[in-house]
């Protein structure tokens, strides 16, 4: 009976260590995922940090403008976002021998930015409130594209719930479009041999 328990445990490890190297695509998992991505944004000053964490997905944060708008009314300013990105297009893009540096790819996935009064450029939903704060929750999809010497362009779209304590909450669309330059090194896409 122990010699089959053993053998048993000693079929499913290997078979779970299987599964999981064929998961993480060699190393780390992060193939054609850059592990460490730090933009700063030219046009509206900002910045966004992203990390690579397994195969496809990646966490990023970042404080950009962006435009908001739901029953409530519009707000233009900057906002601290939050994102989990899943890229869905990286082998899609590396088939038809595109580049995909830098993150170049389109995702999908949940979000929530977090929206202040005092650095809104423009805005109708005050009411006379100057201390208002809104967040939106929901999910967004977007395209990011950066080039070989480091210029990106994000773009993203959203929908979802706004959510706010002094304002009156409900559901609306978000968009959010940035120009920058990765200040990180970027991973060469040149094939080495071992």
């Amino acid at each position: 009976m122990k010699k089959i328990t053993i053998i048993l445990l000693s079929l499913t490890f290997t078979a779970t260590q299987a599964q999981i190297r064929d998961f993480s695509e060699k190393g780390n998992g992060l193939v054609n995922l850059e592990r460490h991505q730090f933009t700063i944004n030219l046009l509206g000053p900002g910045i966004r940090y992203e990390l690579g964490l397994f195969k496809n997905v990646s966490a990023s944060t970042s404080f950009t403008p962006a435009f908001a708008r739901y029953q409530e009314g519009y707000a233009l300013g900057y906002a601290w976002h939050t994102r989990i990105r899943y890229y869905h297009n990286f082998q899609e893009r590396l088939d038809i021998n595109k580049n995909v540096v830098g993150n170049s790819a389109n995702y999908i996935g949940p979000a929530r930015s977090v929206f202040w009064e005092p650095v809104q450029f423009v805005d109708n939903i005050s009411d006379g409130n100057i201390d208002y704060a809104f967040a939106f929750y929901g999910g967004v999809y977007g395209i990011q594209r950066t080039n070989r010497k480091g210029f990106n362009i994000n773009a993203e779209v959203g929908y979802g719930y706004f959510d706010s304590k002094t304002l009156d909450s409900g559901h609306g669309f978000l968009l959010n479009v940035n120009f920058g330059w990765v200040a990180a090194k970027r991973k060469s896409r040149k094939p080495t041999f071992d």
